[in-house]
């Protein structure tokens, strides 16, 4: 073990962002439930914007590597700088405890999901066969379609959300293998071609906006590279230009400004989708960067709302990418025509809470405990992967 890598120190987190992933990990949640109403009908989708969520993620993502990250590749104090092993295995034991819980998870209800009607090839996939995909789902390697056990062409089928983790990794090797080194000049250079092709996609996409990357075919990987690059550049480049807006209450007013960006109903009509895809670009390049400053720019003060961020960051990454097998069964239920839209919200705010005591339970039986061990094992003692 190098004495360069005795010398990583872990950096202090930003409380608000912690907490701001948290609400926007539940605003996830609550629009897939809503999703499984809308009859494939986006316009009458309650939580409209909801998977907006995503792209702030990656927002996060990106800030928060570059803060975490910047100032250990170079050598200090006449020791050499944190290698590229070093930044994978922080990266590695951070990310897959999750992941592979979520696969788990998703493997153990995967026929409770069963359905005719809408997942029909759940009840003949065989248990073998349902045992490769967790296996190959572990590693975050994404299946082709040609493998797809559910039905709906899901590059992860048993943790849905986990294609925004296949685009995460993506984004950390490039940060690693290159990004880290440019300038800020040639970083604002990126950050402005990415929002154009943004922006060019969401006015000009007959979907009329940004949902999609979650398959293994040209149009949803082109999508799923559209929506990664922006937000995680401008992060970046957030975080290197020290960008910050200071204002009291600064949790509150981004939730709000977060909740509301999401529930926000489809702009236009099925002959102006442009203005729904203009509406997004808009968010994603203006908004999501405006509240992240915000969130960066004060500290969290008050013993409850400091409990109510750690707690809320803490389980973020657990709900997500445990939440959707939940989601998987609601859906079948509902296309199966066993609830009532009454019974509908019974059971989804039953899915909800359900959701939320299974991330708080991976976060302290598995996520916590595992990458404790992980750390103590393969990092020096006193750190943290970020």
């Amino acid at each position: 073990m190098s004495q360069s890598h005795a010398r990583i120190q872990p950096k202090q987190h930003f409380e608000i962002l912690d907490g701001l992933r948290g609400v926007a990990a539940m605003m996830v949640v609550l629009f897939h439930i809503c999703e499984t109403w809308n009859g494939g009908d986006h316009a009458k989708q309650i939580i409209n914007h909801g998977y907006l969520a995503v792209d702030f993620f990656f927002m996060l993502s990106g800030f928060v590597i570059a803060y975490a990250y910047d100032s250990r590749w170079n050598p200090a104090n006449g020791q050499p700088g944190m290698t590229l092993w070093d930044f994978f295995k922080r990266r590695i034991i951070r990310l897959q405890p999750m992941l592979i819980m979520g696969n788990v998870i998703g493997a153990l209800l995967f026929y409770f999901s069963a359905s005719p009607k809408i997942f029909p090839i759940v009840a003949t996939t065989s248990v073998s066969r349902l045992i490769l995909i967790a296996l190959i789902g572990c590693t975050v390697i994404p299946i082709p379609i040609s493998m797809d056990i559910r039905g709906w062409q899901e590059m992860h089928p048993l943790a849905g959300t986990a294609w925004s983790l296949f685009f995460e990794y993506i984004a950390n090797i490039a940060y690693a293998l290159g990004l880290r080194k440019v300038s800020n000049r040639v970083l604002m250079v990126l950050t402005v071609l990415s929002a154009a092709l943004l922006t060019h996609y969401l006015v000009t996409t007959p979907r009329g906006d940004i949902t999609g990357g979650w398959s293994v075919n040209a149009m949803e990987l082109k999508i799923g590279f559209l929506r990664l690059a922006f937000p995680f550049l401008a992060g970046m480049l957030l975080q290197r230009m020290h960008k910050r807006i200071h204002v009291r209450n600064a949790f509150l007013w981004c939730s709000l400004l977060l909740v509301v960006t999401f529930i926000l109903p489809r702009f236009g009509t099925t002959a102006s989708l442009w203005m729904n895809g203009l509406y997004e670009a808009m968010v994603i390049i203006f908004v999501f960067p405006i509240v992240v400053a915000m969130g960066a720019g004060e500290q969290i003060s008050g013993r409850t709302a400091t409990h109510l961020c750690r707690f809320s960051g803490a389980i973020s990454y657990p709900l997500y990418i445990t939440h959707y097998s939940l989601i998987y069964i609601y859906t079948a239920k509902v296309y199966d025509g066993k609830l009532t839209p009454m019974q509908g919200v019974t059971w989804g705010a039953a899915l909800f809470v359900t959701a939320v005591a299974i991330a708080y339970a991976c976060l302290k039986l598995v996520d916590e405990p595992v990458r404790r061990w992980l750390n103590r094992r393969f990092l020096v003692t006193g750190t943290t992967s970020l």
